[in-house]
């Protein structure tokens, strides 16, 4: 996805789905809003409680933050941490208005990125990650490909491997992961993003802490950059 400006001021609704929370926000408010998500939360469930949450707000698109990969702007395959009928969804139809698919942890890349190459990797429920290069995004599925003993990166570094391996070692795992993974990339530098990037006591050489919030910047920059 090559990012690139366009005219005009869109009154955008971010919504930003996680396998905890649902967030949101739109130009104009203040502060996000959210509700929590879950293995029962559907497709057309989500819809139903953003319509409520975000009662009364102007907006007329949306960017809409998925946990998962994402071809053609629609979903690859159902999420891992959250109920069904995510793939053939008509967002657009249930919301009425344009509504851009993306993967929610390229889209909190697109919020964090500050120019040349930047490998972004969001330790929340699961491990988000992607690329941007010289302004071109590159979403990426780094979390199901393996890493130790027949586990993969997300089985270490996303929330089932905290609690497995406690604070002390996974912050050991995701040092030696970040640094494994700026080298294999050729990354000038690494943003650590998600939930669980607060745990983190010191940051790897190269590295530097992204903020949540980013999601929501990424989210308006679809419709502005």
């Amino acid at each position: 996805m090559k990012i690139v400006k366009k005219s005009g001021s869109p009154k955008v609704l971010v919504i930003d789905v996680g396998g905890t929370n649902v967030k949101m926000l739109a130009t104009g408010q203040k502060e996000p809003t959210k509700f929590p998500s879950g293995p029962k939360m559907t497709a057309s469930l989500m819809v139903k409680e953003v319509k409520a949450a975000t009662k009364g707000w102007d907006y007329d698109r949306i960017s809409l933050g998925y946990p998962g990969p994402i071809i053609n702007g629609r979903p690859l395959r159902e999420p891992h941490n959250l109920g069904g009928g995510w793939m053939k969804f008509n967002f657009n139809k249930a919301f009425d208005c344009p509504v851009k698919v993306i993967n929610d942890a390229s889209m909190q890349a697109l919020g964090s990125y500050e120019g040349g190459r930047m490998l972004f990797l969001g330790l929340g429920t699961g491990l988000g990650s992607a690329m941007i290069v010289d302004g071109v995004l590159q979403p990426m599925e780094l979390a199901h490909l393996l890493y130790k003993k027949g586990r993969t990166y997300e089985d270490y570094l996303g929330l089932r491997g905290l609690e497995r391996l406690g604070k002390k070692k996974w912050r050991k795992h995701v040092a030696e992961v970040v640094e494994l993974l700026k080298a294999a990339l050729d990354a000038d530098y690494v943003v650590i993003g998600g939930g669980n990037s607060k745990k983190l006591k010191t940051l790897p050489d190269g590295a530097r802490l992204g903020d949540n919030a980013n999601a929501f910047r990424g989210g308006f920059r679809l419709w502005k950059d």
